[in-house]
């Protein structure tokens, strides 16, 4: 395997352009998730079903459809009917944000389910009202039990950012696809991709780590 170090070099701007960018999109991503995927969460476990099921139906759509599927509805379909035309970078977002908040939804409902219901009640008989105590007693305990899924989320998102490459939204991939359509070469821009996503991961795998150590409880 001889390694073409020339266009390494030619691409090194772009490829770091790329890492940029899907770095951006990642934590965009996880961000307006996060967010939906709190509404979405409590939603899901509201007592009547009725008002719940939208919030479901929401989860399995995302959950159960693939994320391809779901890029190319929003980048040729949902961003061109608000906006009168498509946008790569706003499709990409939007999409990784929307599926990013069905698997986050899941992982709140699951760490709001987790904690004791005789805390809940304790908060209740102090005069606490119900949001109150999800907001002072439930939530803060439960989402310490959450930072271990959601940085999963967080690294599988990075992950599948890729698949804006084939909307052209110019984030890592989309540069080795270039390069290896200018080139007809393949090792060179997939192993550096391969390399980078590699070097994106196992960082924020050990700053995970750290982080829940220094939260960890007794």
């Amino acid at each position: 395997m001889d390694i073409r170090w020339d266009i390494l070099a030619e691409y090194a701007p772009f490829f770091l352009e790329g890492t940029l960018l899907t770095i951006g999109l990642s934590v965009a991503g996880i961000i307006i998730g996060t967010v939906l995927g709190l509404v979405i969460g409590l939603g899901k476990i509201l007592k009547n079903k009725f008002l719940a099921l939208p919030f479901s139906v929401y989860i399995t759509f995302f959950r159960g459809t693939p994320l391809l599927v779901q890029i190319m509805l929003i980048h040729f379909a949902v961003v061109p009917l608000f906006l009168g035309k498509t946008h790569a970078i706003i499709a990409a977002i939007l999409t990784l944000s929307l599926n990013s908040a069905a698997y986050i939804a899941e992982i709140f409902r699951a760490g709001i389910q987790s904690i004791d219901k005789g805390q809940m009640e304790a908060a209740r008989s102090l005069g606490m009202t119900h949001v109150q105590a999800m907001r002072y007693i439930i939530l803060p305990q439960a989402i310490k039990r959450m930072i271990p899924p959601l940085g999963n989320e967080f690294i599988v998102l990075i992950k599948e950012s890729s698949m804006a490459s084939l909307i052209a939204a110019p984030e890592l991939l989309y540069w080795g696809r270039a390069m290896q359509g200018q080139y007809f070469r393949v090792w060179e821009p997939y192993l550096t991709a391969a390399l980078i996503y590699l070097v994106l991961t196992l960082s924020l795998s050990f700053l995970l780590s750290r982080l829940e150590r220094r939260l960890a409880t007794e």
